[in-house]
C-alpha cells in the first residue's frame, strides 16, 4: 500500500490519525505509529511544555515516525513551533491559520508540514509557501469544520496543487479509502475511528456515545458565529441551536460551550459535553485496538483496489 504519502513520511500505511483536542495524544499517537499509519499529538490550546513532553512520552511507546498537529490560533503556537524542531518530530500538520512564518525553521529541522486546508485557495496557498502534503478536509469531520463536502474537494485540491493531497472527512472504513484513492488523495485522515478506540484515553461514555450513534445523529453548531462545530446531538447541543435561531450573541453561545470538549473526554459528560464526532459515527459499532483498526482498513482496501494500479 505504498504511495507518495508513505514515501514521504516514512510510513507503511496511508493512513494518518487526526489531531484531535484533548483526545490526540502519545497513547493514541503511540498506537497508530505502531500499527504502521501515523499518529498525531494535538497540541490544541496546551503549553509548549505539555506538547514536549508528550512528545518524549510518545517516544518511550514507539521508534516509529509520529507528529504533532499545532492549532495556529493558540496562543503558544510560536513556543510550540519551536519545541516539535528542539524534539526532532519528523510531521506537524497545522489548522487555524498560516504556517509560513515558521516553515523555514521546521524545513531547517527536517520536518514534514501538512497544513490542513478546506478550501481549492488555501491549499494553493499553503503549496506557495512550501508545503509538503495537504490535507484536505470535508464537512463530514469532526469538530471544526468548511462546508464543502469531502467528494468534492478533494478531486479540485488533487488537480489544484501538485504536491500529495490526503483526504479526510467521512472515512471510517475501506471503502471510503478506496473512494479517496479513486478522487485522486494519496492518502487518508481518519478521526472519529480512532476515538473510539482501545488506546484513546477517552471516557467511555464518549467511546459509547459514538458506536451508539446513528446516520442522522451528527449537528453542525455555530454557523451563525463563523465558527461551525460538528458534534453529536445531546441536550446542551439542542439548547444552542434554540439560542441560535433565535439570534443568540456569541457570548451567550461561548458560554454554553466553554470546556465543554474537555467534560465529554475526561468527565464523559454526555448531556453537557461537547461530543465532536464525524458523520461516520453511524458506521462505527465496536472499540477496537488502533492495531486491528488499521488491520482492516488495510485488508478490505486492498481487497478493492486489487488490480487497479493506483497504489503499489
Amino acid at each position: 500500500m505504498q504511495t507518495e504519502v508513505t514515501k514521504l513520511l516514512g510510513i507503511e500505511y496511508p493512513i494518518i490519525q487526526g489531531g484531535m483536542a484533548w483526545v490526540a495524544e502519545h497513547h493514541l499517537a503511540a498506537a497508530v505509529s505502531e500499527a504502521g499509519g501515523l499518529g498525531l499529538i494535538g497540541a490544541a490550546n496546551a503549553p509548549a511544555e505539555w506538547v514536549r513532553e508528550e512528545i518524549r512520552k510518545a517516544k518511550e511507546l514507539t521508534d516509529k515516525p509520529f507528529g504533532v498537529n499545532i492549532m495556529l490560533m493558540s496562543p503558544y503556537a510560536d513556543d510550540v513551533a519551536k519545541v516539535v524542531a528542539e524534539e526532532g518530530v519528523k510531521v506537524v500538520t497545522t489548522g487555524a491559520g498560516n504556517p509560513g512564518k515558521y516553515l523555514a525553521d521546521w524545513k531547517a529541522a527536517g520536518i514534514r508540514v501538512i497544513p490542513v486546508v478546506a478550501s481549492v485557495a488555501l491549499a494553493k496557498m499553503m503549496e506557495r509557501a512550501g508545503a509538503d502534503a495537504v490535507v484536505a478536509e470535508g464537512t463530514e469531520s469532526g469538530g471544526h469544520i468548511g462546508e464543502t463536502t469531502t467528494m468534492v474537494l478533494v478531486p479540485q485540491v488533487v488537480d489544484a496543487v501538485k504536491i500529495p493531497v490526503i483526504a479526510a472527512g467521512g472515512i471510517a472504513d475501506g471503502r471510503g479509502i478506496a473512494a479517496a484513492f479513486m478522487l485522486g488523495a494519496k492518502g487518508v485522515q481518519l478521526g472519529t475511528r480512532f476515538v473510539a478506540s482501545q488506546e484513546a484515553v477517552v471516557h467511555q461514555n464518549y467511546k459509547d456515545y459514538i458506536v451508539k450513534a446513528k446516520d442522522i445523529d451528527t449537528r453542525v453548531t455555530g454557523r451563525s458565529t463563523g465558527h461551525p462545530v460538528r458534534v453529536l446531538r445531546n441536550a446542551v447541543t439542542k439548547e444552542y441551536l434554540e439560542l441560535e435561531k433565535k439570534g443568540a450573541t456569541f457570548e451567550e453561545l461561548e458560554h454554553l460551550t466553554v470546556g465543554g470538549l474537555r467534560r465529554a473526554v475526561q468527565e464523559g459528560d454526555t448531556r453537557t459535553g461537547s461530543l465532536m464526532s464525524g458523520q461516520i459515527a453511524g458506521m462505527i459499532r465496536d472499540i477496537p485496538t488502533c492495531k486491528e483498526i488499521i488491520g482492516r482498513l488495510v485488508a478490505e482496501t486492498d481487497k478493492l483496489m486489487k488490480g487497479t494500479g493506483i497504489y503499489e
